[in-house]
């Protein structure tokens, strides 16, 4: 017991190691600020041009989310950061990262918001056509504010798993949370700052988890 808690809990090791982390929890939080706006402007802006029923338009809109659900987004975080450069695209580490990340989390709200818009009846749209709105009018008023509070808890989720996401960005050495844990645990030969960083993930993602939780329980009863 005493040698799982000076490998795996050492106190004077968070101690020394806190402030490190802290900076990389900063960056954490600021990566998924970055993100997940994008991912959902994206997600969004994808269901928008699926509304339009343009046969061509969706064959392209298919392939970009079913490419970007299926490719590792880790494979993905190294090939536009170390590949890129062999394009002439010299991206900064933040920039490579939010990239990628909106390229895979697009796909994903996308895909979310898209079922939001199919469970709208369709007579919804053409009567606030009806109206004298524009299409662009009844989409903001009517369909959009409907489609999203009923893929609420979905969204929340992904969101969830977007801020989970970004310990992928230790890859190409962004100073985010895991990978300071990870540079403070090779210094200090303990894995204490590794589980102190999870311990911070979990008091970072804990209320957003009872937020979903509470959202799916309204939802159960509401149904």
């Amino acid at each position: 017991m005493e040698t799982l808690l000076t490998v795996f809990f050492n106190v004077e090791i968070m101690k020394k190691v806190w402030p490190f982390l802290l900076q990389g929890l900063g960056m954490t939080v600021v990566l998924s600020l970055v993100v997940i706006p994008l991912g959902l402007a994206g997600g969004l802006g994808i269901a928008i041009l699926s509304s339009l029923q343009r046969r061509w338009l969706n064959r392209v809109l298919i392939v970009y989310v079913d490419f970007f659900r299926a490719f590792p987004p880790l494979v993905l975080l190294i090939f536009i950061y170390f590949g890129f450069p062999f394009l002439q695209i010299d991206l900064p580490k933040f920039a490579a990262v939010a990239l990628g990340f909106f390229l895979n989390t697009s796909s994903y709200f996308g895909e979310i918001f898209r079922a939001g818009f199919e469970s709208i009846p369709r007579g919804q749209l053409e009567a606030a056509r009806s109206t004298g709105l524009t299409r662009w009018q009844a989409l903001v008023s009517v369909v959009i504010p409907q489609a999203t509070r009923n893929v609420l808890p979905d969204l929340i989720s992904n969101t969830l798993e977007v801020i989970k996401l970004t310990s992928l960005a230790s890859v190409v050495a962004l100073p985010e949370l895991l990978n300071n844990a990870r540079q403070a645990q090779a210094l200090t030969y303990n894995a204490t700052p590794v589980v102190l960083a999870a311990l911070m993930y979990l008091l970072l993602l804990w209320p957003i988890v009872r937020l979903l939780s509470r959202l799916e329980h309204k939802s159960i009863a509401l149904h």
